[in-house]
């Protein structure tokens, strides 16, 4: 069987990689099952160390969601997001009905959130065209050094029909966590 490949941006072909191939070298022990990464189409791309705006604000989202989530729905963090046979992300958190992490897809995922400090320019560009392509019904990315929310709702054809920002003294709020209210300008 020949294996597919991929090319990245400086050119060169790679050999692509499918969720199932990286679950079985985490097996056989290729991968260390603590180490960090995503598999994005095929690739796997190492994750950053993070600092320390993004875990204060990650730390926060947690203690607040988790406490206005409603029965139906369960928090993520960090949980693998299989979107396809190619895409397995991680993303900080997600929000998504009760069921087995291994099978929700995006049009499951009710929010994503991804906070960022160095890899601002990966989440905005890369990250969310890949939520948007797999139906990931809303993404925000946090810049933790401005304390500012991209909003990204609507996935249509690959691409979000609505984005915004939210600024640090506006409020974030989502219908899927009623009680859920932060301004993160008060953190």
């Amino acid at each position: 069987m020949s294996a597919s490949a991929t090319q990245f941006a400086d050119g060169f072909p790679r050999r692509a990689f499918t969720a199932e191939e990286v679950l079985r070298m985490q097996e056989a022990g290729v991968l260390d099952e603590d180490e960090r990464f995503e598999l994005i189409e095929g690739e796997i791309v190492l994750m950053q160390a993070k600092n320390y705006p993004h875990e204060r604000i990650k730390l926060a989202l947690i203690r607040a969601l988790s406490r206005a989530l409603p029965d139906a729905l369960q928090l993520g963090v960090e949980t693998s997001l299989y979107l396809s046979k190619a895409t397995i992300l991680e993303p900080d958190l997600s929000i998504f009905p009760m069921m087995d992490t291994t099978k929700a897809r995006g049009p499951d995922v009710l929010l994503v959130i991804e906070v960022a400090d160095t890899t601002l320019v990966k989440d905005m560009r890369l990250k969310a065209a890949i939520y948007a392509k797999y139906g990931v019904r809303e993404l925000w990315v946090i810049d933790a050094v401005r304390l500012e929310t991209h909003v990204h709702r609507d996935p249509v054809d690959g691409t979000w029909a609505d984005t915004g920002i939210l600024r640090a003294e506006d409020l974030l709020s989502h219908s899927s966590a009623p009680g859920f209210a932060m301004r993160l300008s008060e953190l």
